[in-house]
């Protein structure tokens, strides 16, 4: 392990989330995971200077090696109620990936001053947490013969303006550098699932669609013995009904009583969590919003078991 690069202060933050048993009478295993060992060490030669500021940092890079990077840890996804599902290290700072790279060969044409904006993170103990494929996990050997982590093949690096965990500072610099998703792809909310777990700084684990929009409960509704809501008409207009997805399409939501069932006044199929029809609210306008939170008394977010998060007596 090498000395700790010095950098901003880091906060550890990194969630992980347990599916459990389904209920409500069926059950709904995921799929087992599959992806290709695409992380190979390969020697990297003489990668030159990309020219320009498309790294982040002033100036042209120089042919200095850079100070070593702080270890990787385990490596977690956190949702990002802008960029999706993204990598981030054991301290929970963001993982990047610069377009100026290759990932088949693994090849890092960030080196000098641009290492110095874009810390390499380091292979050497760098290991697969909650959401992370290991296979998808390897190295590559940069010019000073110094092993970084690859993700599907692709160089990862932080930002050195990054503080903070959860900060996404380094997206889109220069127009070539992007937040890794766990598939090693670009951060990007189409890559969510049809329902995903979110941290909120507020209210903390809640339920999100494929769009990254809260999901609330209806206190009025019913989920025993059988799913029931009573938001109808003008009221589905304000909080739209969310339609049924696979529970094979979800992501840190308790399996038990995912589900969905057909509203009568309608005819659509609307997903529940734990039984409990869940919806979407019309004054929520961008990812990461929680307007619906608690208005009326009756309308709270939703928590991965399903329970309303932050509802009296709940």
């Amino acid at each position: 392990m090498r000395t700790s690069w010095r950098t901003a202060s880091l906060v550890a933050t990194a969630a992980s989330v347990l599916a459990l048993t389904t209920a409500c009478g069926q059950d709904n295993a995921a799929p087992a995971s599959s992806a290709q060992n695409v992380g190979a060490t390969a020697a990297a030669g003489d990668y030159g200077n990309t020219g320009g500021n498309g790294y982040g940092a002033d100036g042209n890079q120089s042919s200095a090696s850079p100070s070593p990077a702080a270890p990787a840890g385990k490596l977690a996804v956190a949702a990002n109620a802008t960029l999706g599902n993204v990598v981030t290290d054991g301290s929970g700072l963001t993982l990047y990936r610069f377009d100026e790279d290759t990932a088949n060969p693994p090849k890092s044409n960030c080196t000098g001053k641009c290492a110095t904006t874009w810390p390499p993170v380091p292979a050497n103990d760098a290991t697969a947490g909650a959401g992370i494929d290991k296979s998808l996990l390897g190295e590559v050997t940069r010019p000073d013969g110094t092993k970084q982590l690859t993700i599907a093949g692709w160089p990862a690096y932080r930002y050195a303006k990054d503080a903070s965990a959860g900060d996404a500072n380094g997206q889109g610099v220069g127009g070539k550098w992007f937040a890794l998703a766990p598939n090693g792809k670009k951060a990007s909310l189409a890559d969510l699932p049809g329902l995903s777990v979110r941290k909120d700084p507020k209210l903390g684990d809640i339920v999100v669609d494929k769009h990254g929009k809260t999901v609330y409960r209806f206190l009025k509704d019913k989920a025993w013995p059988k799913s029931v809501s009573n938001c109808t008409g003008a009221c589905l207009q304000k909080w739209p009904a969310v339609e049924a997805v696979s529970p094979d399409d979800t992501k840190g939501v308790q399996k038990k009583g995912l589900m969905g069932f057909v509203r009568p006044d309608n005819g659509v199929k609307q997903m529940t969590v734990n039984c409990w029809p869940i919806y979407t609210f019309s004054g929520d306008k961008a990812p990461g919003d929680t307007n619906g939170q608690g208005v009326g008394g009756t309308w709270y977010a939703v928590s991965p078991d399903g329970k309303p998060v932050g509802a009296p007596g709940k």
